[in-house]
């Protein structure tokens, strides 16, 4: 009963409180429901007509604080530019901050100070739903659901987006993994199993891909994506994120220094701050944070 009594109460503080990110913030913004209609709507058709000019990303003077620990930053003082293309890496050791900023560009969280900006306008003023439509994730271990891998690639479709079969076939192909889902014994029609039971680790990954990319994001975000494969699935992983990565906005968090030695610009993160930027060769040459991970991982 006691156990029962302490489960209750925290249901219903769950319950109680009161989110401050909200899909419809008008009363944060100043705008109505119909103005807010009317800018998503205006958001969708610029996204429609956009060039491959979309998917400038500016972080402002960031800091975040969590409520639990207000006296503990997470982010200080972060300014990042990342122009529209750019292939950008973020590294540094375990919790330095660098999964909390991807968590900032989907807007898990606010930022406590400063802004986060998508084409020179702050996030927290667009729809939360738009603004996550612009974005795709490929998450470390990523979640798959029983059903086909047609099917599965087919939920990473956009709020409204009609999914053919013709187009994630061109999406498989364009990031390498076309072959490898023929090569299966019922092709596209492969069952997945629950959470992708029936396929390696490496096929998941693949799938995560192309399902992240059905949707043609402005901005692709690579978590960790190949933490948890061998060197022979990373290989393969590496090769789909390459052609995936063509043409748009591209943010690899990565522990193995190996998936980012050809990034535009490498940021490395230590104690919520950026530390250290440049090039790979740039950063090994300084001998700074960067290159003692390069010198461990080598090592190693």
């Amino acid at each position: 009963m006691s156990r029962a009594g302490i489960a209750a109460r925290n249901v219903f503080s769950l319950h109680d409180q009161q989110p401050s990110i909200m899909e419809n913030e008008d009363s944060v913004h100043g705008k109505s429901d119909s103005d807010l209609a009317i800018s998503v709507e205006s958001s969708t058709s610029s996204k429609k007509s956009a060039t491959a000019t979309a998917g400038q990303i500016d972080l402002v003077d960031v800091g975040l604080r969590y409520p639990s620990k207000p006296n503990h930053p997470a982010l200080e003082n972060i300014n990042i530019s990342i122009k529209p293309g750019e292939f950008i890496a973020f590294v540094g050791p375990s919790g330095a901050g660098k999964s909390t900023v991807l968590s900032l560009l989907q807007r898990f969280y606010d930022p406590t100070s400063g802004s986060v900006q998508l084409d020179g306008e702050d996030i927290r003023r667009v729809s939360v739903s738009h603004h996550r439509s612009r974005l795709g994730l490929v998450p470390q271990d990523p979640d798959l659901f029983p059903g086909s891998i047609a099917y599965n690639i087919s939920l990473g479709a956009a709020p409204g987006q009609t999914v053919s079969e013709e187009d994630i076939q061109t999406i498989c192909k364009r990031c390498g993994i076309h072959d490898f889902i023929m090569s299966l014994p019922e092709a596209y029609t492969t069952e997945c199993g629950t959470n992708g039971s029936k396929l390696s680790g490496g096929q998941k990954q693949r799938v995560a891909v192309a399902r992240a990319l059905i949707r043609a994001p402005e901005v692709l975000l690579l978590d960790e994506y190949t933490s948890a494969l061998d060197a022979h699935s990373e290989q393969h992983i590496k090769k789909a994120v390459d052609g995936a990565a063509e043409g748009r906005t591209t943010i690899v968090v990565a522990h193995r220094l190996s998936t980012v030695q050809n990034a535009t610009r490498i940021y490395v993160f230590d104690e919520g701050k950026v530390q250290e930027m440049g090039t790979h060769e740039e950063l090994v040459a300084a001998g700074g944070l960067y290159a003692s991970l390069v010198k461990t991982q080598t090592l190693a």
